[in-house]
């Protein structure tokens, strides 16, 4: 029975959170405060219904608001579209929990995450500019800020005022209140009160029909394809990243452990069906989730009462949430864009290693000046690279000499070449200017047993080295743990060892 009354309690009290944010992301991604509410709604409760993590509460949140915004952009006028890139998405992310592919989420490198999450929450800063001076927003970053110095001649001082009070509002709420009542509620409540009361000249979020959805069947035309298949898998894995890390911090609070890939299953079916009643794609929601645990809800049964709980407003409160002033979810916006922001990298950025801030700062100016999709796409790129350079870097290849007199019945001098640490693409050239600086050599024992792994690239580079080698009568023997690797290269196996000490003759070689 206490379990039943938790779950309500929770499921209640999380949708007191979600309602004004809904509104809120709704309108900030240009389809409407009503697309914010069917997809908290639906995806809310499917989410819920079929997803890995009991206790995740989904809905609409800023990084896959501005995705999605991209997309409204893109598709201007063209819902179907748009809906196609929410259903595309939906389908990405089943996929991904069908192949089990939810648990490589985690080796995307974190200044990646840090730099596109900070790029996120400063568009959503930046975006909110004009809606909270009372100015008709702009889904363009770069458009925004060019036409600041007109946005400022032409203020709507009541909007400002609205938009100021919400902010200090959200900011400023004691802690001891807000824990009963979320401050976003309380701005709502009071600054849309104050508003009507005044009879503030601001614009408002308008008529919020209390019918069914109307259908919407995804459609395109093949020359937006390639946008769809870009916009739909950005989405998707944005979608899966802010999802699974939401199922780690639900986990860490209730001590249980989640199913990531039916997590991620759960979530496609929910976006998918978001998109036949045109709402707004979503994922899983950390701060929601966090107030849900921590208000009793433990069960599935939470996320389902938030749903229902939402889907009641819509219905009952449609009159009074039509005169919700924008600049009122301009102010909840800053917050919420503020609240994005990686403070845990931002904090050391001083002291952070050069290689990991150079990758943060790239996202960061890309996904803010340029293009989420490349953001992503760079960061990883780059780091990629870089911790190939920094292995490299890692990677030592050493030679030792010896002198014909130490080794018995030799009939010239001998080289051991001991190649410690990664040997692959990376490090494949620095073994080759090692190898050229001793071909005045008879016997060349090249010595792999200090390598944790050997990619094709390496392979090919010993194999090549090994026939330039033989080509100057240079003898070689190859010493290695991984058999397999024989399977491959081209040396004459006879000349393929377990060990440096091959035979009595060189038991005295040390490596």
């Amino acid at each position: 029975m206490n379990n039943i009354k938790g779950n309500i309690f929770g499921g209640i009290t999380a949708a007191i959170i979600a309602l004004p944010l809904a509104l809120a992301f709704g309108v900030a991604s240009g389809a409407g405060a009503l697309a914010g509410l069917y997809g908290a709604i639906v995806l809310g409760f499917v989410a819920s219904l079929f997803g890995g993590t009991p206790t995740q509460i989904s809905g609409p949140t800023g990084p896959m608001t501005v995705v999605f915004a991209s997309a409204i952009a893109i598709f201007a006028g063209d819902l179907n579209a748009v809906m196609c890139v929410v259903f595309l998405t939906g389908v990405f992310q089943i996929l991904f929990g069908i192949f089990k592919l939810g648990k490589y989420v985690r080796y995307i490198p974190y200044p990646v995450i840090s730099g596109f999450m900070s790029g996120i929450g400063l568009i959503i800063i930046i975006l909110q500019i004009n809606p909270f001076m009372g100015i008709d927003g702009d889904s363009s970053v770069i458009n925004t800020l060019y036409n600041l110095p007109q946005t400022l001649t032409s203020i709507n001082n009541q909007a400002l005022i609205i938009a100021i009070l919400t902010f200090i509002i959200t900011v400023f709420t004691p802690k001891k209140i807000a824990k009963i009542i979320p401050s976003p509620l309380i701005a709502l409540v009071v600054i849309t009160s104050i508003s009507i009361y005044f009879g503030f000249n601001v614009k408002t979020i308008g008529e919020i029909p209390t019918t069914l959805p109307n259908i919407v069947i995804p459609s395109f035309e093949i020359s937006q394809l390639k946008n769809i298949i870009t916009l739909a898998f950005t989405l998707a894995i944005l979608g899966c990243i802010d999802t699974l890390l939401t199922s780690l911090v639900a986990d860490s609070i209730t001590k249980t452990k989640h199913n990531s890939n039916k997590e991620l299953i759960g979530q496609g079916i929910g976006n998918t069906l978001v998109s036949l009643i045109g709402g707004l794609a979503g994922a899983g929601a950390t701060m929601r989730t966090v107030i849900n645990v921590k208000s009793g809800g433990t069960t599935r049964l939470s996320g389902i009462i938030h749903s229902l709980t939402i889907l009641a407003a819509m219905l009952f409160m449609a009159p009074i949430v039509s005169q919700i002033p924008l600049a009122l979810l301009a102010g909840i916006l800053m917050k919420v864009g503020i609240d994005i922001l990686d403070y845990k990298f931002l904090r050391i950025m001083r002291n952070a290693p050069k290689y990991d801030l150079y990758v943060m700062v790239v996202v960061f100016l890309l996904t803010v000046f340029v293009d989420l999709i490349m953001a992503v796409g760079a960061g990883i790129v780059l780091a990629s690279l870089l911790i190939v350079y920094r292995i490299s870097k890692e990677s030592n290849i050493q030679t030792i000499d010896y002198k014909k007199s130490e080794i018995k019945n030799e009939e010239s001098d001998t080289r051991i070449l001991n190649i410690n640490g990664a040997f692959f693409f990376g490090s494949a050239s620095i073994f080759e200017d090692q190898v050229n600086k001793v071909l005045d050599t008879k016997h060349l024992i090249i010595n792999c047993l200090n390598v944790p792994f050997m990619d094709i690239s390496a392979i090919f580079a010993l194999e090549d080295m090994i026939s330039k080698l033989n080509e100057l009568d240079i003898k070689i023997s190859l010493v290695l743990k991984k058999k397999h690797i024989t399977k491959i290269i081209k040396v004459n196996k006879a000349h393929i060892f377990d060990n440096v000490d091959m035979h009595e003759n060189m038991k005295d070689i040390k490596c």
